[in-house]
């Protein structure tokens, strides 16, 4: 499949690039160039719909992986949030299904929680209830992703990801009977894969390397996208 990886040169999609590069022909759009080389790329902002337009053309889906800044407590962090989280989704949705996509995948966040570690998650159906300006831009961003299947039929799968981390540190860091929400960056990209082949309609998934789910049930995950996480770590 042709995939579009928006967003492509961030900390995640260079941690997930090379696996979903072994199944699907990527092309990277971002304002930097991406740390492989090998893997086609445009340069552009996701607010920029005429950039958008010429990289989803000859496409067949694409994975929104964009983060903007994280100086959350500013003006321009404010900004950054609404342009990357909200605007460029929904321009990026547009092009695409202008151009015949039916198929999205969006990195979400479990930040469209408030209290993350304070309470249990039985299922996606809890109504996120972030009101920090990361968490819930993100909330923002999967209801853009839910009116996209209602207006235009487009299959999107949200990922509400939680930290995704090399698998090598992820094995360093993590202890049996030692609550983890971190997720490898081999799981994170498996989810992807995945959620890329799930034609369901509009769709929230919690992600986690929670693998003992002390913090969240990823029932519905295995259900829908055949996914688990397999970290584990060394005994």
């Amino acid at each position: 499949m042709k995939v579009l990886l928006a967003g492509g040169s961030g900390r995640v999609a260079t941690l997930v690039t090379p696996f979903l590069s072994k199944r699907h022909q990527l092309r990277i759009y971002d304002r930097n160039p991406p740390a492989d080389q090998s893997v086609e790329f445009l340069q552009g902002e996701l607010t920029d719909p005429v950039a958008l337009e010429q990289a989803v053309e000859g496409m067949e889906a694409f994975i929104y992986l964009a983060m903007g800044r994280e100086d959350w407590d500013t003006w321009q962090g404010v900004d950054s949030a609404y342009d990357v989280n909200v605007k460029g989704l929904h321009i990026l949705l547009r092009s695409a299904q202008a151009a015949g996509i039916q198929q999205a995948v969006y990195c979400s966040s479990m930040s469209v929680y408030a209290d993350l570690r304070k309470r249990y998650f039985q299922d996606e159906d809890i109504p996120p209830d972030e009101t920090e300006l990361y968490g819930f831009t993100k909330w923002i961003g999967e209801e853009i992703c839910r009116n996209a299947w209602r207006r235009w039929g487009m299959h999107t799968n949200a990922l509400r990801l939680c930290h995704p981390t090399l698998k090598e540190k992820w094995i360093l860091e993590t202890r049996e009977g030692v609550t983890t929400i971190a997720t490898t960056d081999e799981d994170v990209a498996s989810a992807m894969l995945a959620a890329l082949e799930l034609k369901a309609g509009f769709q929230a998934f919690m992600i986690s390397g929670d693998f003992e789910q002390q913090i969240m049930c990823m029932a519905k995950a295995e259900r829908m996208l055949g996914w688990t996480p397999k970290a584990r770590p060394i005994r």
